[in-house]
């Protein structure tokens, strides 16, 4: 599996859409979100230090969901049928794509910590940096999951599309783009059971000095559940039918 691992991570890696859209997009988002018509004061600063959170977030988010379109890809080619040969069962064939998509979220949010360090003045003790990193990156495991479930039961032509309207869906009710105390009442409600809004929770409490609530690692762990068992299924389905 770790052969497997390197050999996604290295095609993941020289993949230019990703590296355009994956790492290029959150950040010229950020920096356009943060100094257009924007002044210099301690609210700014608060307001560039969240955004910086959630545009990081949905960096890592988009590159994680886009696992699946690669997958979609390698079914159409014939590649997962050459798996089928190989010792890995569905778990394991899961995790191993699961754990690249681990692994190619991690230039989406380190691009967007150092804009916002270098080019927005944000700072943070050492130890903020390193927890707000690290959790962004443990928190992406339900979207890759959720990436792979469309991309093993997905066409190619179709994987794409949903994996785009996945991430926009959840990164806009999660409240990436704009806080979600703007929203109205009942999305308000709604945005605090979706996998967006408290993926960006965990981040958000470290730029405050504080840990993620229970109730975040919650119901990112019920969503996690729910992506993986969606996963798995669609491996074993494809499998069946390829």
């Amino acid at each position: 599996m770790l052969a497997y691992l390197r050999l996604e991570v290295r095609r993941t890696l020289r993949d230019r859409g990703f590296v355009i859209f994956g790492i290029g997009m959150p950040v010229l988002m950020y920096v356009l979100m943060t100094n257009i018509g924007t002044g210099t004061g301690g609210a700014d600063m608060g307001w560039r230090t969240a955004s910086m959170v959630g545009m990081a977030a949905y960096g890592a988010l988009g590159a994680a969901i886009g696992t699946g379109t690669g997958v979609a890809e390698d079914k159409q080619l014939g590649w997962l049928r050459q798996l089928r040969i190989t010792p890995m069962g569905p778990l394991r064939a899961v995790v191993g794509r699961g754990l690249t998509g681990s692994v190619t979220v991690l230039p989406a949010i380190a691009a967007v910590l150092l804009v916002g360090a270098l080019v927005n003045g944000v700072r943070m003790p050492a130890w903020q940096w390193a927890a707000l990193a690290g959790l962004l990156w443990l928190g992406t495991a339900p979207f890759t999951l959720l990436g792979l479930g469309n991309g093993y039961r997905l066409s190619a032509q179709s994987t794409g599309v949903v994996n785009t309207g996945c991430m926009l869906l959840l990164s806009i009710i999660g409240g990436l783009w704009f806080p979600a105390e703007l929203f109205p009442g009942w999305l308000r409600a709604l945005s605090a059971w979706t996998p967006g809004n408290r993926f960006a929770e965990l981040g958000r409490s470290v730029t405050e000095g504080g840990a993620p609530s229970l109730t975040a690692v919650a119901v990112l762990a019920a969503w996690l559940a729910v992506f993986g068992g969606y996963a798995v299924y669609a491996y074993r389905r494809a499998a069946r039918t390829v």
